[in-house]
Parts: C-alpha cells; structure tokens; sequence
C-alpha cells in the first residue's frame, strides 16, 4: 500500500513538474532543432483580407478599434472592414454609421457569437479573413506579419501574440495575467515552429476562408475549436509574435476568474468533441502537443494539486519530517508555495512592483478556475452570451 501511494505521490508531481517546466522545455529545443528553415516572404501583390470584428455593445471602443484598424500598415483597398454587431442596442451602430469604409451586419436579435460570425462569414469573400476584438489593438505590422505566414501552403490558421499593457506596478490580476501570458507566449512560439500552434486566441487569429468549418451555437470557445478543427485537417497552426493584440488586465481578480472560468467550461467542451486530436497514430506531434501543453493543464495538473498534499503529508508521517528526507523537502516547497500564494491573495488589490508575490496566487485560481468549469460543464451552466471581463482603466 505504501509503495503504491508512494509511486501515486512521485507520478503527481512529476506530472506537474513535466506540464509547466519539462514540457516547454523540451519543446523549445525541438524548435530550436527546426529553425533552421527559411521563412516566407510577402508576396508582391499582396492578397485581399478581411478584418473581422463581431461586436455586442461595444460604443466605449468603437472609435479606437476603427483608429486602429486604419493605421494598420496594409492597402487600403485590400483590408476590407466588417462587423457584426447582432442584438447591440447601445451607440455602438450609429458610431459605425459614421464609418463608410466599414461594413456593417446588424440583426436585433442576439443570438450568440457564433451565429453571428456564421452569418458574417457568408458576406466574406475574401480568401484570409482575420478575427479579432472591439477592444483589442493591434499591431500597425499585424496583418502583413499574418499574411506573410499564410506563403507557406501548409499553414491553415494564424494566430496572433496577446500582449497585456501592464502598469510598472499591478494588482493580483494584472501582474498574474501579464506574466500568465508572456510565459505562454514563449510556449506557442516553440509550439509553432516544432510543429503546430495549438489554438488560436479570439483577440487575433486569421485563416484562410475555405477552411472554415462551422461549430454549434452553443461552442463556448469558438476560437479555439476553429483553429483545432483546421489542424485536424492536416494544416498547422502558425503563430507570429509580431502581430500583437494588446487589451488591458482585468480590473480585479473577480474579473479574472469570470474569463478564466468560462475558458475552462469551454476547455472541456473542446476536448470532449474533438476526440480526433488524442488518436497519436494519425496525428503523432499534434497529439504530442495537444495532451502536453493543453490536456494536462486541464485535468492531470488540478487533479494533483488537491491530492499532493494530503499524500506528502501521509508519506512525511510514514518516513519522518527530516530535512535529508525528500518527502520532507517537497512539502516544504508546498508551504512556500501556499504562503505566496495566501500572501497574494492578501495584497490582491495591492498595485506592487513584484509580480513574483502574485503569480502563485494566480497559478492557484487558474487550477481552481478549471474545476468550477468542469461544474458548470457538468451542470450545463455556463451562457453561450460572452461577458466580458471588465478592464483596468
């Protein structure tokens, strides 16, 4: 019984360990074995693109985003404006009205993000088509860094960086998002270029128009599922760090775990339905990628995390909580961990120069994050309607 526990306890941590610092690892020198290829170049005639932006409510970024759009470093005649903006009743429209190189899509009822990017999508004709938000910048190099990647015939999707615009000094939330996404920033660079991206994000990814496949309107991460499905066909998921989507942090911490939670409900949604991705005989270096960096996180890592204390504990009793015994040391480790982690939680609404005092904290909600996802998705509770997170001023 001992030794069974005993291999338990060291398979968790392992599996922890391997999720979020022997797996980036390894893929990035897997990247670094591949780079050595030669990246494509823009064409000369540079290809007719969508933007795509579907909005609810969204008067406060109206002006911006179409600000942003324009000064987007690309033809004017080739960077075609849409949005759709079902079921908005605030000022948002009549902003748009104001704005003859947009075109606009409106239906009253509100019937959810995907059914009004399937409805827009019709009205596309162009062969790259690039989401993203209301209340996301981007980047002036954005859609020619994008388009650029498309010259390679086996990439089907784009995704795009998200880059937080931090403070010198941040709350909870800020400080965690921020690092959360520079971290997995550097994931998807080496993903990408030792063999796939896996997922896209909504503040910016593009594919190419005759990939499109249609998910059902009740898909919670419809970004996410797309990109998927397009790399179950055989294409790849690319990734350019140097086109940026650059959003605020979440105003607080109850904001946060809003968005991550729904993200989590989402999470599992996805992996239930593509079953594909786990058939490694088909698809070896995706599946590889996919159960690594994203399966794990989901339900390996947050299983652990609530039985590796009460077996540390069990196994210190058994063998004696001297410091040369190495069950000893990894539950010291733990109680640092959690003293960070409580001591984040306690300065939470503190803006302090020391992202190191938050993270940990954030590492906890993000794993607490998924299991109240996997209630919702139990319970069927989680509104296909996106609310968004409120912002940082």
């Amino acid at each position: 019984m001992v030794a069974a526990l005993t291999i338990l306890f060291w398979i968790l941590v392992g599996t922890v360990v391997y999720t979020y610092i022997a797996y980036p690892l390894l893929i990035a020198a897997i990247a670094r074995l591949k780079r050595g290829a030669a990246q494509p170049q823009l064409p000369d005639d540079l290809p007719h693109v969508t933007l795509f932006v579907t909005a609810f409510n969204e008067e406060q970024f109206v002006e911006a985003k179409i600000s942003n759009s324009r000064a987007i470093d690309y033809p004017s005649d080739r960077l075609h404006l849409m949005w759709v903006t079902d079921g908005s009743d605030d000022n948002t429209n009549h902003l748009l009205e104001k704005c003859p190189d947009v075109k606009v899509l409106f239906e009253p009822e509100r019937r959810g993000k995907v059914h009004a990017m399937k409805r827009g999508l019709q009205f596309v004709d162009t062969e790259i088509v690039i989401f993203t938000d209301a209340n996301t910048m981007l980047s002036v190099e954005s859609v020619k860094e994008m388009v650029r990647l498309f010259q390679n015939p086996v990439i089907g999707c784009v995704a795009g960086e998200k880059r937080i615009n931090r403070d010198s000094k941040e709350n909870a939330a800020s400080s965690g998002e921020g690092a959360y996404w520079r971290y997995e920033s550097w994931i998807k660079r080496n993903d990408a270029a030792a063999g796939s991206a896996i997922g896209a994000a909504g503040e910016l990814f593009a594919m190419r128009r005759s990939l499109y496949q249609p998910v059902s309107d009740n898909t919670l991460l419809d970004d996410f599922e797309m990109s998927l499905r397009i790399a179950l066909t055989g294409y790849k998921i690319g990734y350019s760090p140097s086109a940026c989507a650059i959003e605020r942090p979440s105003a607080n911490i109850g904001e946060e775990m809003k968005r991550k939670v729904r993200i989590a409900t989402g999470s599992i949604q996805t992996m239930l339905r593509l079953g594909g991705l786990f058939n490694f005989f088909r698809h070896p270096m995706l599946t590889f990628q996919y159960v690594s960096h994203k399966v794990l996180r989901w339900i390996a890592v947050p299983l652990a995390m609530v039985l590796i204390i009460p077996l540390n504990i069990y196994l210190c009793v058994l063998n004696g909580f001297a410091f040369s015994n190495l069950f000893t040391l990894v539950l010291f480790a733990q109680v640092i961990f959690y003293f960070f982690a409580f001591l984040g939680f306690a300065l939470q609404n503190r803006k302090l120069n020391a992202s190191w005092i938050y993270f940990p904290y954030y590492f906890y909600l993000a794993n607490k994050a998924m299991w109240m996802g996997l209630w919702r998705y139990c319970r069927n509770s989680q509104s296909v309607n996106w609310e968004r997170a409120k912002r940082s001023e």
